[in-house]
Protein backbone atom coordinates (compact mmCIF):
# COMPACT_ATOMS: atom_id res chain seq x y z
CA UNK A 1 0.00 0.00 0.00
CA UNK A 2 1.53 3.36 -0.92
CA UNK A 3 2.81 5.42 1.99
CA UNK A 4 3.06 2.55 4.48
CA UNK A 5 5.50 -0.22 5.19
CA UNK A 6 5.23 -3.58 6.85
CA UNK A 7 2.05 -4.07 8.85
CA UNK A 8 1.70 -0.38 9.77
CA UNK A 9 -1.02 0.07 7.15
CA UNK A 10 -3.03 -2.74 8.70
CA UNK A 11 -2.68 -1.17 12.14
CA UNK A 12 -4.00 2.14 10.80
CA UNK A 13 -6.87 0.53 8.85
CA UNK A 14 -8.00 -1.59 11.81
CA UNK A 15 -7.91 1.43 14.11
CA UNK A 16 -9.99 3.54 11.73
CA UNK A 17 -12.36 0.92 10.28
CA UNK A 18 -12.81 -1.74 12.95
CA UNK A 19 -15.65 -3.60 11.25
CA UNK A 20 -14.19 -3.54 7.73
CA UNK A 21 -12.74 -6.90 6.65
CA UNK A 22 -9.14 -6.46 5.49
CA UNK A 23 -7.21 -9.05 3.51
CA UNK A 24 -3.44 -8.82 3.31
CA UNK A 25 -1.75 -9.73 0.03
CA UNK A 26 2.00 -10.01 0.50
CA UNK A 27 5.13 -11.60 -0.84
CA UNK A 28 6.22 -12.16 2.76
CA UNK A 29 4.12 -15.18 3.66
CA UNK A 30 6.15 -16.80 6.41
CA UNK A 31 4.07 -18.15 9.33
CA UNK A 32 5.17 -15.38 11.74
CA UNK A 33 4.02 -12.63 9.33
CA UNK A 34 0.70 -14.36 8.68
CA UNK A 35 0.12 -14.86 12.42
CA UNK A 36 0.94 -11.24 13.24
CA UNK A 37 -1.35 -9.95 10.50
CA UNK A 38 -4.20 -12.04 11.86
CA UNK A 39 -3.48 -10.94 15.43
CA UNK A 40 -3.57 -7.32 14.29
CA UNK A 41 -7.03 -7.86 12.84
CA UNK A 42 -6.61 -9.03 9.25
CA UNK A 43 -9.55 -11.08 7.99
CA UNK A 44 -7.36 -13.01 5.63
CA UNK A 45 -3.90 -13.40 4.19
CA UNK A 46 -2.97 -14.26 0.61
CA UNK A 47 0.49 -14.86 -0.75
CA UNK A 48 1.34 -12.93 -3.91
CA UNK A 49 2.23 -16.30 -5.41
CA UNK A 50 -1.30 -17.68 -4.86
CA UNK A 51 -3.09 -19.05 -7.88
CA UNK A 52 -6.41 -17.80 -9.17
CA UNK A 53 -8.38 -20.54 -7.39
CA UNK A 54 -6.81 -19.71 -4.04
CA UNK A 55 -7.42 -15.98 -4.58
CA UNK A 56 -11.08 -16.67 -5.39
CA UNK A 57 -11.40 -18.93 -2.35
CA UNK A 58 -9.79 -16.30 -0.12
CA UNK A 59 -12.07 -13.50 -1.28
CA UNK A 60 -15.18 -15.69 -0.96
CA UNK A 61 -14.13 -16.77 2.54
CA UNK A 62 -13.56 -13.21 3.76
CA UNK A 63 -16.76 -11.90 2.15
CA UNK A 64 -18.65 -14.68 3.96
CA UNK A 65 -17.27 -13.30 7.24
CA UNK A 66 -14.66 -15.96 7.87
CA UNK A 67 -10.88 -15.89 8.22
CA UNK A 68 -8.74 -17.04 5.30
CA UNK A 69 -5.14 -18.21 5.61
CA UNK A 70 -2.70 -19.67 3.10
CA UNK A 71 -2.87 -23.39 2.50
CA UNK A 72 -0.81 -25.29 5.04
CA UNK A 73 -0.81 -22.47 7.60
CA UNK A 74 -1.66 -23.50 11.15
CA UNK A 75 -3.07 -20.72 13.32
CA UNK A 76 -1.90 -20.24 16.89
CA UNK A 77 1.83 -20.21 16.33
CA UNK A 78 3.56 -19.61 19.64
CA UNK A 79 5.56 -16.43 19.90
CA UNK A 80 7.37 -14.53 22.57
CA UNK A 81 5.23 -13.07 25.37
CA UNK A 82 6.86 -9.69 24.65
CA UNK A 83 5.47 -9.72 21.10
CA UNK A 84 1.99 -10.69 22.33
CA UNK A 85 2.06 -7.81 24.83
CA UNK A 86 3.22 -5.40 22.11
CA UNK A 87 0.41 -6.49 19.79
CA UNK A 88 -2.08 -5.86 22.59
CA UNK A 89 -0.63 -2.40 23.28
CA UNK A 90 -0.79 -1.50 19.56
CA UNK A 91 -4.48 -2.36 19.52
CA UNK A 92 -5.11 0.29 22.22
CA UNK A 93 -4.01 3.13 19.93
CA UNK A 94 -6.65 5.46 18.54
CA UNK A 95 -6.94 5.80 14.74
CA UNK A 96 -5.02 9.09 14.77
CA UNK A 97 -2.33 7.67 17.07
CA UNK A 98 -1.96 4.72 14.69
CA UNK A 99 -1.51 7.08 11.75
CA UNK A 100 1.06 9.13 13.67
CA UNK A 101 2.93 5.98 14.70
CA UNK A 102 3.03 4.82 11.09
CA UNK A 103 4.46 8.18 10.06
CA UNK A 104 7.05 7.95 12.83
CA UNK A 105 8.00 4.61 11.32
CA UNK A 106 8.54 6.39 8.00
CA UNK A 107 10.98 8.74 9.73
CA UNK A 108 8.86 11.87 9.52
CA UNK A 109 9.37 14.74 11.94
CA UNK A 110 6.53 16.15 14.08
CA UNK A 111 6.33 19.19 11.80
CA UNK A 112 5.99 16.98 8.71
CA UNK A 113 3.35 14.78 10.35
CA UNK A 114 1.38 17.85 11.43
CA UNK A 115 1.44 19.19 7.88
CA UNK A 116 0.38 15.83 6.38
CA UNK A 117 -2.52 15.43 8.83
CA UNK A 118 -3.56 19.08 8.81
CA UNK A 119 -3.17 19.59 12.55
CA UNK A 120 -0.85 21.61 14.78
CA UNK A 121 2.58 20.44 15.80
CA UNK A 122 1.39 20.61 19.44
CA UNK A 123 -1.34 18.08 18.60
CA UNK A 124 1.27 15.74 17.14
CA UNK A 125 3.44 16.13 20.23
CA UNK A 126 0.44 15.13 22.36
CA UNK A 127 -0.18 12.08 20.15
CA UNK A 128 3.48 11.07 20.32
CA UNK A 129 3.42 11.36 24.12
CA UNK A 130 0.29 9.19 24.29
CA UNK A 131 1.85 6.63 21.92
CA UNK A 132 5.00 6.41 24.02
CA UNK A 133 2.90 5.82 27.14
CA UNK A 134 0.75 3.15 25.50
CA UNK A 135 3.75 1.34 24.04
CA UNK A 136 5.67 1.69 27.33
CA UNK A 137 8.72 3.23 25.66
CA UNK A 138 10.71 6.40 26.32
CA UNK A 139 11.43 7.70 22.82
CA UNK A 140 10.24 7.84 19.23
CA UNK A 141 13.16 5.64 18.25
CA UNK A 142 12.12 2.96 20.74
CA UNK A 143 8.54 3.10 19.38
CA UNK A 144 9.80 2.49 15.84
CA UNK A 145 12.03 -0.35 17.09
CA UNK A 146 8.92 -1.92 18.66
CA UNK A 147 7.15 -1.72 15.30
CA UNK A 148 10.12 -3.46 13.72
CA UNK A 149 9.70 -6.37 16.13
CA UNK A 150 6.36 -7.23 14.55
CA UNK A 151 7.33 -6.40 10.99
CA UNK A 152 5.33 -3.17 10.88
CA UNK A 153 8.17 -1.16 9.34
CA UNK A 154 10.28 -1.90 6.32
CA UNK A 155 13.52 -3.64 7.03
Amino acid sequence: MPGVSGLSGLIALRAEFQSLPVMIVSGHDDPATVERALELGASGFLSKSAGIDEIREGIDTVIAGNIFTPRGFVRGMEHEPEVAALLHRLQTLTPQQSRVLGMLGEGLLNKQIAYELGVSEATIKAHVSAILLKLDVDSRTQAVIQLGKIGAVAA
